[in-house]
């Protein structure tokens, strides 16, 4: 859809645009000692009750500054020096917590929720501490292949661009076979295998330009301005998680600022972008939070930057939060994130309407029961909708699609820590999905109608899961998840177990297991096969659920505070995956399998009869920001495998064989009085490339169009992947805003990477098909 245009125009645009905002911004100007404010709530993270009278210290200023928690949890630490700080969280009878080079702008107050573990207590009352370290995931009770995320980590890493997808690309085993999407290919598996929630409630893909069933799209919906620290899972995931099978986006949403109105602007190429929070009320602690944003990807092409060739990209997204803490009824959140995206294309011989549109409303209410008990009740309304009209004079093709999903959830979680070495928490989860699908197409024929399909269903989940520590150094957890789906009643009963051992202090083992599911996107359900002049069947209606059984054994060492050794080598078993039909005749029914598909929707007839395989060893060397400084290396060595109605194992379409990333940055306090910051950071990423069908040149010069031997499915492959990005911020702190100017260079080599091969019949040849070039991205934001 995007071209780059890697012309000297652009180029010396973008870079006067560079130069031009840095002088504006005052880059070398003589500064102030500007001051911010650092609050929020201290909580214990197995019951998550507030913890009284934790110690916050500020470690690297002079003199040291520091408060304490009040009975609510609660701290306010004023006159903080705006720039990077690193603060220790302790208490006694907890394990210590720290939070490193936390960014402190004059824009706005830093609004954090602090999580500490509690100690166990042996040899007469000695309490033995550990601390809580770099990329602890968030959820207590996953213990292998999970890690945290921070809002600035979307922000700051190079190409990014405030998608946690694109983020993610930097962390070991997570590729793209695409870079005009962002869906991620996790240890080999399809990108539909992903699941996203938010607020703790399954939602539709927050990407814009996302087709039905897929898992990823061409812009994220989601805002950084929204975004609280998350969580990212790739194997094993613990017992609360179904309906996924190769990933995990565990999103949170922050809480606005319940003291003071705030807002951020932010322009860029990619569109305005505007936030905004603050009280409810004179008392209580209410709050709300905002976000919108509007964009039209012509503006690129009005730089110079990309070619749209004639269409028209439009997309604009909103979300916000609003907080209702109460006196008996519990803290109460009203959330919802909304975005619609619209291509079109129209010429004489070509035309496209294209509107991918999606939504989703929460209500979440979480009551104490008891000291070290809660209840949490959400109910969400979700709506994922796409529509297409096409018509290509030259092939007298038209057609049209319209498929709308709508989900209503109940869910319920209880939480009860039983003790410092004991958690149990059990859940529920009721969805009940309604649909509409309907698709047509004719092409020197009368009209064919392959989906027409309106109705509900229901899907039914339940887990339970527990953490046990059974000494200070070995920590165990173990569940079940349960799904039904009422459409064909399928069902599947999956147990999970989990476990950390310190062998001795910065050695940990680590090893998990668990069976996993997810079930196709519901048009494959409904898809028709022709039986007849005018009669059809649906047989996929009974199609199983396919299921994952994931091993994983991970080693992690902390050879030095700030640096992190990780391995993990994993083995993955899939099954009940769909296939042809037993009674489907060709190569390409004998080789069609669904771990191949990116997005959701086939109309052939389907059966759940095969099976794959992927494996592989990762390896991560992180040293975390400190000091001024970060970088992350990983290289991922793996198999993709499957089989097919014919019986023969072949190298599944995201069977790349490696993945390897290398990401180094650094920061440094520049002005008089070092209150401002300049940043700089590189990503390398290098890959196996994509695998595709062999064409048959000559079949094709008869046909005119291309032919592949799909007797020998995804057995060739493109040339590697190599693609470097760049990226370079500045922060200018003033009196009572912040001003942050970036520019993502894309692709900084302009590497053509392909993408595939296909026959083009004016050559006579097969051509490749490159993947997007050059793209820098400009943005300017202003916090106040």
């Amino acid at each position: 859809m995007l071209r780059i245009l890697s012309n000297c125009h652009s180029w010396r645009t973008v870079l006067l645009l560079l130069v031009l905002n840095f002088f504006s911004l005052g880059l070398w100007s003589q500064t102030e000692n500007f001051t911010q404010t650092i609050k929020g709530v201290v909580l214990d993270q197995a019951s998550e009750e507030p913890v009284i009278a934790a110690n916050i210290l500020v470690l690297n200023v002079e003199p040291l500054l520091g408060t304490a928690t009040d009975f609510d949890g609660t701290f306010r630490l004023e006159g903080v020096p705006v720039g990077r700080h690193s603060i220790r969280i302790s208490c006694l009878g907890y394990e210590d917590a720290y939070i490193y080079e936390l960014e402190v702008g004059s824009g706005k107050e830093v609004v954090l929720t602090l999580k500490l573990t509690e100690s166990l207590v042996v040899m007469d009352e000695v309490v033995v501490k550990a601390d809580r370290l770099n990329g602890t995931p968030n959820n207590e009770m996953a213990s292998v292949s999970s890690r945290s995320f921070s809002v600035e980590q979307t922000k700051r890493y190079a190409a990014a661009v405030n998608d946690p997808a694109r983020m993610a690309l930097s962390f070991a085993g997570v590729n793209t076979n695409d870079d005009g999407g962002n869906e991620i290919v996790i240890r080999g598996n399809s990108p539909r295998g992903l699941l996203w929630r938010m607020e703790g409630v399954e939602i539709p893909t927050p990407n814009h330009f996302s087709d039905q069933g897929a898992s990823g799209g061409g812009i994220s919906a989601l805002s950084v301005n929204m975004l609280a620290n998350s969580d990212f899972l790739v194997s094993a995931f613990p017992a609360e998680y179904g309906n996924a099978m190769s990933g995990v986006f565990d999103l949170k949403l922050r809480t606005g600022n319940n003291e003071k109105r705030e807002y951020a602007f932010q322009a860029g190429v990619l569109g305005l972008d505007i936030s905004g929070e603050g009280p409810l009320g004179e008392k209580g602690g209410a709050s709300y939070l905002g976000n919108y944003r509007y964009s039209t990807l012509g503006v690129l092409g009005q730089l110079g930057i990309l070619d749209l060739g004639g269409e028209e990209s439009i997309f604009q997204d909103a979300s916000f939060k609003i907080q209702l803490p109460t006196t008996k009824g519990g803290y109460w959140s009203v959330w919802g994130l909304g975005g619609l995206s619209n291509s079109t294309f129209r010429d004489s011989l070509e035309q496209y309407d294209y509107h991918s549109d999606r939504g989703v409303i929460g209500i979440n209410n979480r009551r104490y029961l008891a000291k070290n008990d809660y209840l949490e009740t959400i109910i969400s309304y979700a709506v994922d909708q796409v529509t297409d009209e096409e018509f290509y004079a030259e092939d007298n093709f038209s057609g049209a699609e319209e498929f709308t999903t709508r989900a209503l959830r109940v869910s319920m979680l209880y939480n009860r820590k039983l003790n410092a070495r004991s958690t149990f928490r059990m859940g529920a989860i009721g969805s009940r999905l309604s649909y509409s699908f309907a698709e047509w197409e004719e092409a020197n024929r009368p009209r064919v109608t392959l989906i027409n399909e309106e109705g509900a269903t229901a899907n039914f989940q339940a887990y339970a899961q527990i953490k046990h520590r059974v000494g200070t150094t070995l920590h165990l957890n173990a569940g079940l998840h349960t799904s039904y789906l009422g459409i064909g009643e399928q069902m599947a009963i999956e147990p999970r177990v989990g476990m950390r051992w310190n062998l001795r202090p910065g050695h940990v083992l680590s090893a998990g297991a668990g069976l996993h599911s997810r079930r196709d996107p519901l048009p494959v359900y409904f898809a028709q096969v022709p039986t007849g002049a005018d009669t059809y069947s649906q047989p996929n209606k009974e199609l199983a659920l396919p299921k994952a059984l994931h091993g994983v054994l991970g080693y992690e060492w902390r050879f030095h505070p700030q640096w992190r050794l990780q391995t993990e080598v994993y083995y993955q078993d899939l099954y009940d995956v769909a296939i042809a039909s037993p009674n489907a005749q060709g190569d390409y029914a004998g080789a069609a399998s669904a771990l191949n598909f990116d997005s959701g929707y086939v109309t052939d007839s389907l059966f759940a009869d095969g099976t794959g395989r992927n494996f592989g060893l990762e390896t991560t060397i992180e040293k975390f920001f400190t000091n001024g400084w970060y970088a992350l290396a990983t290289i991922s060595i793996y198999e993709s495998r499957y089989t097919g109605r014919d019986g023969i194992e072949r190298n599944t379409r995201y069977a790349g064989g490696y993945v390897g990333n290398m990401l180094i940055g650094k920061e440094w306090p520049v002005g008089k009085n070092k209150t401002n910051l300049l940043g700089a950071n590189i990503r390398t990423n290098v890959a196996g490339g994509n695998r595709y069908t062999p064409i048959d040149l000559e079949a094709s010069r008869i046909a005119g169009y291309t032919i592949r031997d799909n007797s020998r499915a995804w057995e060739n492959q493109v040339a590697y992947y190599l693609r470097s990005d760049v990226r370079i911020s500045y922060r200018k702190n003033r009196a009572k805003t912040s001003s942050i100017i970036s520019l993502d260079i894309q692709n900084v080599s302009n590497r053509e990477n392909i993408y595939s091969l296909y026959y083009s019949a004016s050559s006579e040849k097969v051509v490749a098909e490159t993947q997007l070039g050059l793209i820098p991205v400009l943005n300017y934001r202003l916090e106040f």
